[in-house]
């Protein structure tokens, strides 16, 4: 077995890392040229916030701990998903526990890790937040295909504080899914 000088070891690792760096950092081309009819699993991670500012409230109705309430909300994604998320949601408040809790529907319009424009829906989500810390996390679940390539993705949320117009904020993990034709 033939040894490498250490400095030469050195370059050849130097430039598969870069090497490695640059694909990792090419755009994914989840277009479906080239593709078989396997599957494309990628992670993704990005942030948000959730557009309150502009809520649209359909009904309230009091409960003994506190009151639910059906809204009509659009939710901004950044990052690896970038687009925009038709939320109609039903919240469960119950100030006696401290607890909101948000389920219902939701539809992603946007790109997935610089794919063509998918349209997604979601029926799963679930949502809870502590009403007392302000602490919210949550799990998305975009597995409904309506447009555009086929993928599905699975996300973790989690809340980060919240903006200038003091619209809540948050990140979100996971990964998404392309499949072949």
């Amino acid at each position: 077995m033939m040894s490498l000088p250490i400095s030469h070891a050195i370059r050849i690792v130097a430039f598969a890392t870069l090497l490695t760096s640059a694909v990792a950092a090419r755009p994914l081309d989840v277009s479906g040229a080239g593709h078989d009819a396997g599957t494309t699993t990628v992670k993704v991670a990005g942030t948000g916030f959730d557009d309150l500012k502009n809520i649209l409230v359909h009904w309230q109705k009091p409960t003994p701990s506190g009151l639910i309430q059906q809204s009509t909300e659009i939710v901004e994604l950044y990052g690896d998903l970038r687009g925009r998320v038709l939320y109609h949601v039903t919240s469960v408040f119950d100030y006696v526990n401290g607890t909101l809790v948000n389920t219902g529907d939701k539809d992603y319009s946007g790109t997935v890790a610089g794919s063509a424009p998918v349209l997604i829906h979601d029926d799963q989500f679930h949502f809870k937040v502590n009403l007392v810390t302000g602490e919210e996390a949550g799990r998305v679940l975009l597995v409904n295909h309506i447009a555009g390539p086929k993928v599905r993705c699975t996300l973790d949320v989690v809340g980060t504080g919240f903006n200038a117009d003091g619209n809540p904020t948050f990140a979100y993990t996971g990964e998404c899914t392309f499949r072949g034709e």
